[in-house]
């Protein structure tokens, strides 16, 4: 077993992010600190070390137990790294649908493709009477 692992490496292989050119992105785009540092994909993690990682309104925070360059099950992440997330930070998550969708009550704006069909029906029923 290896001394240090590569921090793009090690954050790709306890599943924070899908890929490992996601990794290095985020680790490039100062999305990833190690100890409170900004790391770059290059950055030796150990154990002990405490790995922050800021996806989308959430900083995850975790500290490394055990060293692994290659990608692990989400049952084994665990026994690898210890999420160390606060609970604040993890209701980020559940946000209420309100802020982020509107909702439209029905009959404002433009009508639906059924509703418009029942005007086109009207009008061709109004304008064969008129005839």
């Amino acid at each position: 077993m290896t001394d240090s692992v590569r921090v793009d490496k090690y954050v790709w292989a306890i599943r924070c992010f899908k890929t490992r050119s996601e990794a290095t992105d985020a680790c490039n785009g100062n999305k990833v600190r190690l100890n409170g540092v900004i790391a770059k994909p290059s950055k030796s993690v150990k154990k002990g070390d405490v790995i922050e990682v800021h996806k989308g309104s959430v900083q995850y925070t975790y500290r490394v137990l055990a060293l692994t360059e290659n990608r692990l099950g989400a049952a084994l992440v665990p026994g690898v790294a210890e999420n160390l997330t606060p609970q604040s930070e993890l209701d980020k998550l559940h946000a209420p649908n309100e802020t982020f969708f509107l909702r439209r009550e029905r009959g404002t704006g433009r009508p639906t493709k059924k509703e418009r069909r029942n005007l086109d029906a009207l009008w061709d029923s109004l304008e064969e009477e008129e005839d």
